[in-house]
């Protein structure tokens, strides 16, 4: 059985690099929304993710299903990606994701300075603001800021975000937790032919089969949790996301055949019995 840690899959798949550091795994999970710790435990171990996202705020807070998170995990294993999940405004994201880097300090990472920069002021669709996303993206860079953007499917806000010298762009399939899968795929697309960062497709993923879909298009990376948080089964689907995350890269990178309008014989026509050569 070919499983994601299989040499043949490992050899095919080329490293993620996010300024600069490699990372094997293409799937990035989160934390939030498990039912109980020792889920959210053996779901993460399932996904063979390496980065892990963290919302800052609610775990400084210790919100509900968050007491404990931190200790819950072996952060010699894992990369801190600290996010700036509830602020709604540029200020606010920045004074967060400076906690995050102290957090990282806290955990053994002293030269993390990834932060996942989501600026949000939208309470009902959760879609992120684009000014305020630059102007905090800006300031967190000029701080030294590994900066991964959380964004719409905008090409020239993608563009801008690289220029400002964020190190991936972050666009959205659909809104956060919708599990409406690639809404935005057009547009997606251009952001991939454009950008000279990982493309990371972030939120609106329900299914394997669009986890898959995002790979084939190109994305580098997937940041997938709720569809595997609130599963009937986590532990199940982060295997499965795994492995449609590995599938979805190794078909993009082998190459799909063409779309035609009509069929084309799969076996040579000429030779045939009964028929003339």
């Amino acid at each position: 059985m070919l499983t994601v840690d299989s040499p043949s899959v490992s050899q095919l798949d080329d490293p993620l690099r996010i300024a600069g550091r490699p990372f094997r795994s293409r799937l990035m999970t989160g934390t939030g929304k498990y039912r109980t710790l020792p889920e959210m435990q053996a779901s993460v171990a399932a996904s063979g993710c390496e980065i892990i996202t963290v919302a800052v705020r609610r775990v400084q807070t210790q919100a509900p299903g968050h007491g404990g998170l931190v200790e819950a995990l072996d952060w010699s294993r894992y990369w801190l990606l600290p996010n700036t999940a509830g602020c709604q405004t540029a200020e606010e994201a920045v004074r967060v994701a400076r906690l995050g880097r102290e957090m990282a300090k806290l955990l053994g990472q002293e030269d993390n300075t990834f932060v996942k920069l989501e600026v949000i002021p939208d309470s009902q669709y959760l879609l992120p603001d684009p000014l305020e996303t630059l102007r905090a993206a800006e300031q967190l860079v000029a701080e030294g800021f590994a900066v991964l953007p959380y964004i719409n499917a905008d090409p020239l806000l993608a563009r801008r975000l690289e220029e400002a010298g964020c190190v991936t762009v972050m666009p959205l399939g659909s809104p956060i937790g919708s599990g409406q899968g690639i809404r935005n795929a057009a547009n997606i697309q251009i952001i991939i032919e454009q950008a000279r960062v990982p493309v990371v497709v972030d939120a609106g993923i329900g299914t394997p089969s669009e986890a898959a879909q995002a790979m084939e298009m190109g994305a580098d990376a997937l940041l997938i949790n709720t569809a595997i948080a609130q599963a009937q089964n986590p532990v199940s689907m982060a295997t499965a996301m795994s492995l449609a995350t590995t599938a979805g890269r190794l078909a993009y990178q082998a190459g799909r055949i063409p779309v035609r309008p009509t069929g084309q014989a799969s076996s040579p026509t000429q030779g045939q019995v009964g028929r003339p050569a």
